[in-house]
């Protein structure tokens, strides 16, 4: 589910945005939300420059990928034994986790 990820640094556009974004981080909910999202990330190419302004969104919201990021042994050791393996996650007290089943 989580393993066909992009990386982080990449840069995509999405669906009806005007503006590329890049990708900072994976797996991610916003402060006080219950929802996970696939991504986050900010404006490129001014960067982070306030966290208010961090994006959150998932991956089928994406129309056009620029610039796929950094990708070496531990990316892909990364997204192959962490990634592929997470499970249907849920949030728990302002934290991510495997749901139980």
């Amino acid at each position: 589910m989580y393993k066909d990820l992009l990386p982080i640094g990449s840069i995509v556009r999405l669906k009806e945005g005007t503006k590329k974004l890049m990708i900072t981080g994976r797996i991610i909910c916003r402060a006080g939300s219950d929802e996970i999202f696939d991504y986050v990330g900010c404006t490129y190419p001014e960067g982070l420059t306030d966290a208010k302004n961090m994006l959150f969104f998932n991956r089928d919201a994406i129309e056009e990928k620029f610039f796929i990021g950094f990708q070496d042994k531990e990316e892909i050791d990364f997204r192959e034994q962490v990634l592929a393996n997470l499970g249907e996650l849920e949030v728990v007290d302002g934290k991510i986790v495997q749901k139980e089943n």
